[in-house]
């Protein structure tokens, strides 16, 4: 039986060749601008270390719920009744955690953890649907099932037992673990993704962090005085944040699709794991830490940060250079050693940031972000040429 004469009951996409990011896909990941919007904001009700650690496990669980729809929608037809009623039953469950965000760790504990266990069961149980007939993918949505309840059991376990502190703390985290290792330790093996597609969709969610970084510039203007430094560090971090695009999609995007979607089999598959599931996470935290970083600074122009702040915003630009150093590593097989230099740069910048009035950090952190990209364009201009047209032909 041919693409064309799947039965109309099937939910699986007719012709996985042709398939391209969906309204429902964009309209999905809004509740996600508003997830990575509430860990920041999580992050600075708080600024300390502890908080800083929390708040990248729940964006890390998030970020595999998210990650998981990628992989869902890549085998699925988005646009079909029943994928689309399980994706709207998904959002007001992604929802319900983002709202319990601020209060994960605390009272709303619970309701997250109820929150989070409906998104994973929706998409288990549309997965399952879909693997009707294909034994190789019905056991691999095994591993999802096993994942899921005791992730989710865990958080809320943490939240109605246990004290607040650190065995909580160690709750979340074994939730984590328990989530990423029983699908990571099954493998690959049975997974069906649309390498296009999936580049596309991580693509676009690397642009949706971009754009709640520019958020925090407002959020951190709120109810101050739009004086001449603040309008300058605003500037100054949309700067930054428009250099983050260039470094990703100028060149790092276009190889990246290129190595993948020429890729086959469980190679294929390997690196949808590996460049997109995984490695796209620290680029994501390395965004959301330096929303938090401006954030701070836009409140605050003229101080200098305090200690979690200031490695949040030269640590996450560090972060999310040292995730394309392994992104590169992991699909071309070398190292950018001008992204390290850079990374070394940022975190040598910590001390500067903790003593320096805010403004001035920024200054210096889009100074060093410009002078690599000058350096890279004129340094790989053959190459960088050859690769960009090569995508316009094809």
């Amino acid at each position: 039986m041919t693409a064309t004469q799947e039965p109309r009951h099937r939910i699986v996409r007719a012709d996985p060749r042709e398939a391209t990011v969906s309204p429902l896909e964009l309209f999905f990941d809004l509740v996600f601008v508003f997830a990575l919007t509430q860990v920041t904001a999580f992050l600075a009700e708080d600024p300390t270390f502890a908080q800083l650690g929390r708040g990248l496990v729940i964006l890390a669980i998030i970020w595999w719920a998210w990650s998981g729809y990628a992989w869902l929608t890549s085998t699925v037809d988005p646009e079909l009744l029943l994928p689309r009623l399980v994706m709207f039953g998904a959002m007001a469950a992604m929802l319900v955690m983002t709202l319990a965000t601020p209060g994960a760790f605390t009272g709303d504990g619970v309701v997250w953890g109820l929150g989070y266990l409906a998104v994973r069961l929706l998409h288990a149980a549309l997965f399952a649907l879909a693997a009707r007939g294909d034994v190789a993918l019905s056991k691999a949505v095994l591993s999802l099932v096993g994942s899921l309840i005791p992730g989710a059991g865990l958080i809320i376990v943490a939240s109605t037992v246990v004290d607040e502190g650190s065995a909580r703390d160690l709750l979340w985290i074994a939730a984590l673990v328990l989530d990423y290792g029983i699908v990571l330790g099954r493998g690959v093996g049975g997974w069906h993704v649309h390498a296009a597609h999936f580049a596309e969709r991580f693509g676009l969610v690397l642009i949706i962090a971009l754009g709640e970084s520019i958020v925090a510039i407002g959020v951190g203007a709120e109810g101050i005085e739009l004086s001449g430094q603040v309008i300058l560090a605003g500037v100054l971090a949309v700067g930054i944040a428009c250099v983050l695009w260039w470094l990703y999609f100028d060149v790092v995007a276009v190889v990246a699709e290129h190595r993948f979607v020429e890729a086959t089999g469980l190679a294929q598959l390997k690196i949808a794991r590996d460049s997109y599931a995984l490695l796209h996470l620290p680029m994501i935290a390395g965004i959301v830490l330096f929303a938090l970083g401006v954030k701070k600074v836009i409140g605050h122009t003229e101080d200098p940060l305090k200690d979690m702040p200031a490695v949040a915003l030269c640590g996450g630009l560090a972060l999310y250079l040292l995730a394309h150093v392994a992104f590169r590593l992991r699909n071309v097989g070398s190292v950018n050693v001008p992204r390290i230099v850079t990374a070394a740069a940022c975190l040598a910048l910590i001390p500067v940031a903790t003593s320096a009035a805010g403004v001035v950090t920024l200054g210096l952190l889009l100074a060093v972000f410009a002078a690599l990209t000058a350096f890279e364009v004129v340094r790989y201009a053959e190459a960088r040429a050859r690769i960009r047209a090569a995508r316009v032909g094809r």
